[in-house]
């Protein structure tokens, strides 16, 4: 006796599903939420990583295509290239790249903490929750 047919997922549940999965892989996220800030100093308990994890992109000349790149302690931290600023919380006019902050395995998921940079100016904003939140260092 044969097996009946169960239909799959309808076509806009599958280019959901491959639409996220895209937009995962890629890192673009959502929308900042009304709440986000931006802070003149950067004083909560993850400054000093970040300015680690800034000095040592440094000397790595701020790298601007997006990709892994060996790190001091033996593994590897990710640059997500551009950060295009499209929610206007930094000031405007400049040019932003987006740097991880914590070293992982190469390929490992990518956590919330970031740093963003101007590299014309070298001034430096730290988000430990994926840009809800910008601190300058």
């Amino acid at each position: 006796m044969p097996t009946p047919h169960r239909p799959g997922p309808s076509w806009p549940a599958r280019l959901t599903v491959v639409l996220t999965a895209v937009v995962s892989l890629i890192g673009l996220v959502g929308i900042v939420p009304a709440n986000a800030a931006v802070y003149s100093s950067c004083t909560i308990s993850r400054c000093a990583d970040a300015r680690s994890a800034r000095a040592t992109w440094s000397s790595k000349g701020y790298p601007t295509s997006a990709g892994w790149y060996s790190w001091p302690d033996g593994r590897y931290n990710y640059t997500g290239g551009r950060f295009y600023n499209r929610e206007g919380q930094l000031p405007s006019g400049a040019t932003y790249y987006e740097y991880d902050v914590y070293s992982r395995a190469r390929g490992a998921a990518r956590d919330a903490y970031r740093i963003v940079v101007n590299r014309s100016t070298g001034v430096t904003w730290f988000s430990p929750n994926h840009y809800t939140d910008f601190y300058r260092l």
